[in-house]
């Protein structure tokens, strides 16, 4: 495996994971009966939609600063009414996602991301902000499988993307988005 594989292959794994775990949510979440995406719920933010919904602007928010755009949650308010419409917006969050990661080399990983938030401006490099997006999202993909738990839609399985023991287990999701498993364990 060559140098730059080696070292970006975690964070292609982990962009690879994010899309795949956020399609099981959003599956789960169009299944759910009238109200209950809006429903208030135990958790950090009040509803499932609420939480998926900081989950994407927070994607889209350090998209915009590994870009070196200037932070912005460029989004219209009512594309997000309903599970479908946020899928949507999701799926191309994720997309962007896999293929910067795709497209990464080893020397890209020490380049520096201004992080701009409302109090502060601090430097990162981009291999730990890649991180931080990614944990930040596994975070807050645990509340919503918690909170699905309280409704009529069973949670779905979300740590069967990575091993490849599990490929089995995956491998409807791979032929939904158009990847087979070498793409996926690249």
């Amino acid at each position: 495996m060559a140098n730059d594989d080696l070292i970006c292959r975690p964070l292609r794994q982990m962009a690879r994971n994010a899309l795949l775990a956020n399609r099981r949510l959003d599956i789960a979440c169009m299944a759910l009966g009238p109200g209950e995406w809006e429903a208030g719920r135990t958790s950090f933010f009040p509803s499932l939609r609420e939480t998926m919904v900081h989950l994407l602007d927070a994607d889209r928010w350090y998209i915009d600063m590994i870009r070196g755009d200037r932070p912005g949650l460029a989004h219209e308010a009512g594309s997000r009414v309903t599970a479908a419409d946020f899928a949507l917006e999701r799926a191309q969050v994720d997309g962007w996602l896999v293929e910067f990661c795709e497209s990464l080399t080893a020397e890209d990983l020490s380049r520096e991301v201004i992080n701009e938030w409302p109090d502060r401006t601090f430097t990162e490099t981009l291999a730990d902000t890649l991180l931080h997006v990614f944990l930040h999202g596994q975070h807050h993909r645990g509340q919503v499988h918690a909170m699905l738990a309280g409704s009529s839609v069973a949670p779905p399985q979300l740590d069967e993307f990575i091993q490849v023991s599990t490929a089995d287990l995956r491998v409807a999701d791979l032929e939904a988005v158009g990847w087979d498993e070498a793409r996926l364990t690249r």
